[in-house]
C-alpha cells in the first residue's frame, strides 16, 4: 500500500473513531445521535458570527446608544461588555466541553444540582432560555420588517405604511414562515445548511467592509460633508434620559449586550458538530471576540460619519441607521446598501431560527413541553426536527400579533430576549460555583484551571448587575409609552412556565433516558483517554459491556 493510501485510511479511521466517541458522549448524556454532525468548526463559527451579528445589531439599535451615554457609552461600554461576555463564554465553554448536549444550560443545572429543587431550577432555566431565543428570533424578524418598510420612506417620507399595524403584522408573519421553510428544506442534504451559513457569514463580513468603506469614502470625498472630531467619537458623553449618569452608563450597555448576546447558539447546535468538547468552546469565545471587534470598528466609522446627532435621533425615514446611510451615501446609493443589508439580514435571521429550533426540539425531547414526544420527532426524509420548527414558527407569529395593539408591549418582548438569555447564562454558572467546580464531569477538553473561580464570579456579577438595570424604564418618571414592560412580559413567562411545571413538567421533565452518574463518568473518562492517546483502533475495549448497557439505556 502506498503512502497516500495509508494516510487516507488513517484519516478515515480517525474520523470514524471521532464519530464513535461523539455518539458515545451523547449516549452518556441520555440521548441517541439523531441529527447528523454536518457542521465544521468554520461553518459553525460562521453561524455563530451571523447569529451575534454584532456590527449590524448595534447599527440597528444606534439610537439607544446615542441617547444613553452617546459615543462613550457605545464604544467603551462595548469594551466592558466584551470583557465580561468573554468570561461568560469561557465559563459556558467549560461546561459544554464537559456535557455537550443541545439543551445546554438546563441540562447542566440538572446534572450538577441533582435534587428535586435542582430539577425545578433546570426546568425554569430551560423555559427562560427557550423564551429568550423565541423573542430573539422575533426581534430579528421585527427589525427586518421595519427595515423593509422603511425603505419606502426613503423615497416617500409621507407614506403611512409603517404606522399600520396590520401591514407590519403581515410582513412579519411572511418573514417568519420564509425563515421556517428555509430551515426545513436546507437539511435535506447535509452540505446545504453549512454551505448556506458559510455563504451568509462571508457575505456578512463583506458587507461590513463595504459599509465601512462606503461611509468613510462618501464623507471624505463630498464637500458638503465632514467627519466628527476624535474628541466626539471617543469622549463625548450624551445623556438625554433624565436618569443620573451612573444609571445611564448601565442602561447604555443594552446596545452592546444585545449585540453580543446569543453566543449559546453553538451550545444548542452542539449535537451537529464533530468533536464538540473541543470545538464548541473555541467557537463560542471566537464568535464573541470577532463580533466585538467588528462592532467596535463599525461604531467608530458610524460615529465619525454622523452629520447631525439630532437628525439621527429624529429620522425622517423612521430608522436612525437608514437616516445615517442616506445622509452620507445619498438616496440611491443608500437604498442599494440598505437593500444589501436587508438581504443579508434575512440570512442572519434564518440562522437565528436554526439555533432556536434546536433548543425548542431538545427541550421537547427532555419532556419540557406538553406533547414533548410528538414535538421532538425528527423527520427522517428532511432530516430536521420539523414539528419543533413549526411549533416555534407559530409561537413567533403569535408575538407579532402585538403589532395590531401596542408597539410598546412588542418592544418589551423583543428587549426581554437579552434579559432572558443573560439569566440563562448565569444560572448554570451559579450552580457550578455553589456545588463546587470539582463536580464537573471528567472528559472535558476545555478547562479554565486556576482562573476558573475568578472567571465564574466575573460572569455572575456581570449577569446580575445588567439584568437589574435592563428592567429600568427609559426615564425616571415614564409615561405609558415610555414604560419598560420587559418585567411584565418576563413575569408572565415565569407564571406560564410554573403552571406548565405543575400540570406536566414535574412528571416528564428529565425523566426519560437517564443514566447513572458512574456510567457517565466511565464513558467520559474512557473517551478522554482515547482522544489523548491518539489511538485510532476501532476495536472494542474490554469494558465494552458498559457500552452495551449504555445503548440499552439510551435507545429511543
Amino acid at each position: 500500500m502506498d503512502q497516500a493510501s495509508q494516510l487516507y485510511q488513517k484519516d478515515t479511521v480517525d474520523v470514524n473513531d471521532q464519530a464513535t466517541r461523539d455518539a458515545q458522549d451523547l449516549a452518556a448524556l441520555g440521548h441517541a445521535q439523531t441529527l447528523s454532525r454536518k457542521f465544521s468548526l468554520w461553518s459553525m463559527l460562521a453561524l455563530a458570527f451571523c447569529v451575534l451579528g454584532t456590527w449590524s445589531t448595534m447599527a440597528q439599535d444606534l439610537a439607544t446608544g446615542l441617547v444613553n451615554g452617546g459615543p462613550v457609552g457605545i464604544l467603551w461600554g462595548l469594551v466592558l461588555v466584551t470583557a465580561c461576555n468573554t468570561c461568560v463564554a469561557l465559563s459556558l465553554g467549560e461546561l459544554v466541553s464537559s456535557m455537550p448536549t443541545a439543551l445546554g444550560q438546563a441540562y447542566w443545572i440538572q446534572h450538577l444540582w441533582n435534587t428535586p429543587t435542582g430539577r425545578f431550577a433546570s426546568y425554569m432555566c430551560a423555559w427562560i432560555n427557550t423564551f429568550g431565543w423565541w423573542t430573539l428570533a422575533a426581534s430579528q424578524i421585527a427589525f427586518m420588517t421595519e427595515f423593509l418598510l422603511s425603505m419606502k420612506l426613503m423615497f416617500d417620507p409621507e407614506w403611512p405604511g409603517t404606522e399600520k399595524g396590520w401591514l407590519l403584522f403581515i410582513v412579519y408573519v411572511g418573514i417568519t414562515i420564509f425563515f421556517t421553510i428555509i430551515n426545513y428544506v436546507s437539511c435535506r442534504k447535509e452540505w446545504i445548511l453549512p454551505t448556506f451559513n458559510n455563504f451568509v457569514g462571508v457575505g456578512f463580513a463583506g458587507l461590513f467592509v463595504a459599509f465601512s468603506l462606503a461611509l468613510l469614502i462618501s464623507v471624505g470625498t463630498k464637500a458638503n460633508l465632514s467627519f466628527q472630531s476624535a474628541s466626539f467619537v471617543f469622549g463625548q458623553w450624551i445623556n438625554q434620559t433624565g436618569w443620573g449618569d451612573g444609571v445611564v452608563w448601565f442602561l447604555g450597555l443594552v446596545q452592546s449586550a444585545y449585540g453580543l448576546t446569543a453566543f449559546d447558539s453553538v451550545i444548542h447546535m452542539v449535537e451537529e458538530i464533530p468533536a464538540p468538547r473541543r470545538n464548541a468552546p473555541r467557537t463560542m469565545y471566537l464568535a464573541v471576540l470577532i463580533g466585538a471587534f467588528s462592532g467596535f470598528i463599525f461604531m467608530v466609522v458610524c460615529l465619525f460619519s454622523i452629520q447631525s446627532v439630532d437628525g439621527v435621533l429624529n429620522p425622517a425615514s423612521g430608522n436612525p441607521f437608514i437616516e445615517l446611510v442616506q445622509s452620507t451615501i445619498g438616496q440611491v446609493g443608500g437604498a442599494v446598501m440598505i437593500a444589501l443589508f436587508i438581504f443579508n439580514g434575512l440570512g442572519q435571521g434564518s440562522s437565528v431560527l436554526t439555533s432556536a429550533s434546536r433548543l425548542t426540539w431538545s427541550f421537547a425531547r427532555d419532556g419540557g413541553f406538553p406533547w414533548g414526544v410528538w414535538f421532538s420527532h425528527v423527520d427522517e426524509t428532511w432530516m430536521v426536527p420539523g414539528r419543533a420548527l413549526w411549533l416555534q414558527c407559530g409561537i413567533i407569529c403569535l408575538v407579532g400579533i402585538l403589532y395590531l395593539f401596542a408597539s410598546t408591549v412588542l418592544q418589551a418582548i423583543l428587549s426581554v430576549s437579552t434579559i432572558a438569555l443573560t439569566i440563562s447564562y448565569a444560572m448554570p454558572i451559579i450552580s457550578l460555583v455553589v456545588v463546587g467546580r470539582d463536580k464537573l464531569p471528567p472528559g472535558g477538553e476545555f478547562k479554565l484551571g486556576r482562573l476558573g473561580p475568578v472567571i465564574n464570579w466575573v460572569s455572575i456579577i456581570y449577569c446580575a448587575i445588567t439584568t437589574v438595570f435592563f428592567f429600568f424604564p427609559t426615564t425616571p418618571n415614564p409615561t405609558v409609552s415610555e414604560m419598560n414592560f420587559a418585567i411584565a412580559v418576563f413575569g408572565v413567562m415565569l407564571v406560564l412556565s410554573i403552571g406548565f411545571w405543575f400540570v406536566q413538567g414535574h412528571r416528564t421533565f428529565m425523566q426519560s433516558g437517564e443514566m447513572a452518574p458512574d456510567i457517565q463518568g466511565i464513558l467520559y473518562a474512557e473517551n478522554c483517554e482515547l482522544s489523548q492517546d491518539g489511538s485510532s483502533s476501532a476495536e472494542p475495549r474490554p469494558d465494552n459491556k458498559i457500552k452495551g448497557q449504555t445503548s440499552e439505556l439510551t435507545s429511543d
